[in-house]
């Protein structure tokens, strides 16, 4: 769930104490904290702006989705695709806030792709989803929160090529 759990709960697994290398992963990731919640607080600030920005992105790119026969066509299945836009950003702040992919492996990707399957939706094109959302994401942060951000967003991406 989060960096220090983790460490702790793997410390008391093997029955001693964290080591000093474990410790040092937890210094880093609590001396991280204001920048993980400037992150977040962008991310989240931002939500309309990224999911906006990632869909013309994404149906620039690929503009069957929203022509007649797309899996995006029509307002109902378009609002469906936002909506899942916002769901996975809101998967990254997560991932973000606790330093761990764990909820986006757990909530995110573990039966996402059968659902996505089961309804006919291309999984190359959740793919091209995700990548576009993490673009229109990044621009809005400075470098240095770029790099504690974008990690999630490859996970999240490389999780659904997977089941490509």
């Amino acid at each position: 769930m989060s960096v220090v759990r983790d460490l702790i709960l793997q410390a008391d697994d093997d029955l001693r104490y964290p080591s000093s290398g474990e410790l040092r992963s937890m210094v880093e990731y609590l001396s991280q904290g204001a920048m993980r919640l400037s992150v977040v607080k962008i991310l989240t600030d931002s939500e309309k702006k990224i999911v906006d920005e990632s869909a013309r992105q994404l149906f620039g790119l690929r503009p069957e989705y929203v022509a007649p026969g797309g899996n995006a066509y029509g307002q109902k299945q378009r609002a469906q695709c936002l909506r899942d836009y916002s769901w996975y950003l809101r998967l990254v702040t997560y991932g973000v806030l606790a330093g761990s992919t764990e909820m986006i492996e757990q909530i995110g990707l573990i039966g996402a792709r059968e659902m996505y399957n089961s309804l006919g939706v291309p999984m190359p094109g959740m793919v091209d989803a995700m990548r576009c959302m993490r673009e229109a994401s990044l621009v809005l942060l400075s470098e240095e929160q770029q790099k504690i951000a974008g990690p999630y967003f490859d996970y999240l991406i490389k999780g659904m090529q997977t089941s490509t």
